[in-house]
């Protein structure tokens, strides 16, 4: 513990609420707690690529009162490219761990502290190991994907948006009698889907995991419809594919595919089936923005002290997380191991249907 004098913390892949108050815990813990020197490394691994390395020493003072309130991340962040295997302009590929291993060594760090996805954690992890300096992981992400923590810094307030969101569609649904679609985010998971559903009231929850037909989905808007319900709220997760199988997806600028879609195919199918006027929502990143919850700025507050003090017991290749109401750690290699889906047995899944949400349609169970 002696031995340890300056650490690096950055944060890397997409933003979220919560990021800046992670920062804000390592910095005081490291600090009041251990009298280290911190480094914020800026714009994620691109800082650390460039020469000479782009840091600033962060203290005490650099975090007034409204830091801790503010989502995004004031270090910046990238989720583009793979230094183990980074596209030049010239369209050839470089593994730019030599380059990482030279900004650690300029910085002098002896610990890098990474907040990030399972994506993020497992390049960095990577390049940590090539460059001689210990990591720790910290979960953060709205679609809570990453293996072996119940919650992931962001999440909470991703779920708060969606929730707001179907709060807010709901009168006019009621005033116009329509089916409001909303389409979420995920990626190829239904956390914030199936979590911000329940929440907001839907009647209707589709996500990657589970099966759906179209017409199953109109059938339970009639069915409502008979019931004499005048409106439907439909959650829809962006990796939901068609019922063909394919992913809904759109080009950016750079004719790059990304999500999104999802949710005007479901629109378009269902007219055909329902009477029903319909109208779609896409909130896209306006999940990713706004104050933190409190809950997200706890869990990032625990979150950054604890994985400072596992830089100081030199226990390295860990991750904290958050299981039975408490902070532990557990291995980098059980965690960057993919995404982590809805399991079908999820109870939020179990408590979805005991509400009369439509899920899809459930597969038979086999025989014994």
């Amino acid at each position: 513990m002696s031995d340890m004098k300056t650490i690096g913390v950055l944060t890397s892949g997409g933003d979220c609420a919560g990021l800046n108050a992670v920062i804000r815990a390592v910095t005081y813990r490291a600090i009041r707690g251990y009298g280290w020197k911190v480094l914020g490394i800026l714009d994620g691994t691109a800082g650390l690529l460039d020469s000479p390395p782009r840091h600033r020493e962060l203290r005490i003072d650099t975090f007034d009162a409204s830091l801790l309130r503010e989502s995004g991340t004031f270090l910046g962040t990238t989720s583009k490219g793979n230094p183990l295997h980074y596209q030049m302009p010239d369209g050839s590929f470089r593994d730019l761990s030599p380059e990482f291993a030279r900004g650690v060594g300029a910085l002098g760090l002896d610990a890098l502290i990474v907040v990030g996805g399972d994506g993020s954690m497992r390049i960095v992890s990577q390049l940590c190991e090539r460059a001689g300096v210990g990591m720790v992981g910290v979960p953060k992400t709205i679609d809570n994907d990453v293996y072996c923590t119940e919650y992931s810094v962001g999440f909470a307030t991703a779920i708060n948006v969606v929730t707001e969101a179907l709060d807010r569609l709901q009168p006019t649904a009621a005033s116009h009698h329509r089916v409001m679609i909303l389409e979420v985010m995920g990626r190829d998971t239904g956390h914030i889907a199936l979590n911000g559903g329940i929440a907001g009231g839907a009647d209707i929850i589709l996500v990657p995991e589970l099966p759906y037909t179209v017409a199953g989905v109109a059938r339970r808007i009639n069915q409502l419809l008979a019931e004499g319900r005048t409106h439907a709220l439909v959650v829809v997760a962006e990796g939901v594919k068609t019922e063909a199988g394919e992913a809904a997806s759109v080009k950016d600028a750079q004719g790059r595919p990304r999500y999104g879609g999802m949710g005007h195919y479901l629109a378009e199918k269902l007219a055909t089936h329902t009477p029903a006027e319909i109208r779609v929502t896409i909130l896209g990143h306006l999940q990713r923005g706004g104050s933190p919850s409190p809950r997200d700025r706890l869990l990032a507050s625990a979150f950054g002290v604890h994985a400072v003090d596992i830089a100081a017991q030199r226990r390295f290749s860990r991750m904290v997380a958050w299981r039975d109401r408490g902070v532990v750690d557990v291995p980098l290699s059980e965690v960057t191991i993919g995404a982590r889906t809805l399991d079908p047995n999820d109870a939020l899944i179990h408590t979805a249907r005991g509400l009369g949400i439509h899920l899809g349609e459930q597969r038979a169970r086999k025989r014994e």
